[in-house]
């Protein structure tokens, strides 16, 4: 499952909520600039933009779920079984395999333009990391703090092949596609965060937060997306950082998942593992065991090295 948004209120931040039914096994993990990504391709990229997120490094490769670069470009990779990817690239395009999408972008790119320009020269394509580790099927939510953009970018395959998708909304959870969730939204205009208005004493409302009855509350994919787009779109303006960051985190927050509330169909439990937000250059996170809030700057790191540096998570989640 999980939840990721775009925030631009007073200032830029991207989060998102890990809902999984396993335990994961990630860390931060920092990428320099001169670690050696080997993509499927044949591509050796030996010098690339720092990137900096949560993921599991196998046979010393970072499969990151989540990430920002030191140009502060944010991606993330949500579960979407809608997913068709591609069995070979179009004429012209460059094949990288699902696992290698958020390094090949935010290695390469700086600004949401420059992503969305590389996208269309990319074919995502169904190789997989090896024969015992399927591909998941994602979709991933990217944004950026950049003049003259606003929402984010939604990166999806279908049966209709890549399609990139402007998310003025800037929220994105699962199936079905983000168009679909666009159009939902629409029979949720008349909610309010306001008081009622009333015509006499006799009417008013027995307590607050009347204008919002109807905004979903269970966990699918649509109604995660509907109550944090409310819940988005009435966020005050903050200027200040760390309140901004507290808002994203709240927000996050009421639409996470405890223990018990969701069930898969093979009957396991499945719960919000982590809670990220990136501001800036900065990767917080809190885990389902312990929200202490724990950071990592990449503008502290040694970016220019050529190995992986690995923070472990303070959570075995």
């Amino acid at each position: 499952m999980c939840t990721s948004i775009s925030m631009n209120k007073g200032g830029f931040c991207f989060g998102r909520n890990m809902d999984i039914e396993f335990h994961l096994g990630a860390d931060v993990v920092l990428s320099p600039r001169r670690y050696a990504f080997h993509f499927k391709n044949g591509i050796t990229g030996t010098l690339h933009h720092a990137i900096l997120g949560m993921a599991v490094v196998r046979d010393g490769v970072p499969l990151y779920a989540d990430a920002v670069n030191e140009y502060g470009l944010c991606m993330a990779g949500l579960s979407f079984p809608d997913c068709v990817y591609a069995k070979q690239a179009d004429d012209g395009n460059t094949a990288i395999a699902p696992f290698e999408l958020i390094p090949w972008v935010l290695g390469s790119c700086r600004t949401l333009t420059e992503a969305r320009a590389l996208l269309r020269t990319t074919s995502i394509v169904d190789i997989p990391f090896n024969a015992s580790v399927p591909n998941t099927p994602l979709h991933w939510h990217i944004a950026h703090d950049e003049l003259n953009e606003s929402g984010a970018l939604v990166v999806e395959c279908t049966a209709d092949g890549l399609q990139l998708h402007d998310d003025p909304v800037g929220i994105m959870t699962n199936s079905p596609p983000l168009p679909f969730h666009l159009t939902n939204l629409k029979q949720y205009v008349h909610l309010s965060a306001q008081y009622p208005a009333v015509s006499h004493n006799e009417s008013a409302p027995f307590g607050r937060g009347f204008g919002a009855i109807g905004l979903p509350g269970d966990f699918s994919p649509t109604s995660r997306f509907v109550r944090a787009a409310f819940l988005l779109q009435n966020s005050p303006i903050e200027q200040d950082e760390r309140r901004r960051t507290a808002q994203m985190l709240h927000i996050l927050g009421n639409v996470a998942m405890p223990l018990g509330s969701v069930y898969t169909a093979d009957g396991r439990a499945e719960y919000t593992a982590y809670s990220c937000c990136i501001s800036g250059t900065k990767y917080l996170y809190r885990t389902y065991f312990d929200n202490s809030l724990h950071e990592v700057d990449i503008r502290s790191c040694d970016n220019d090295s050529n190995e992986l540096r690995i923070f472990p998570c303070h959570d075995a989640f």
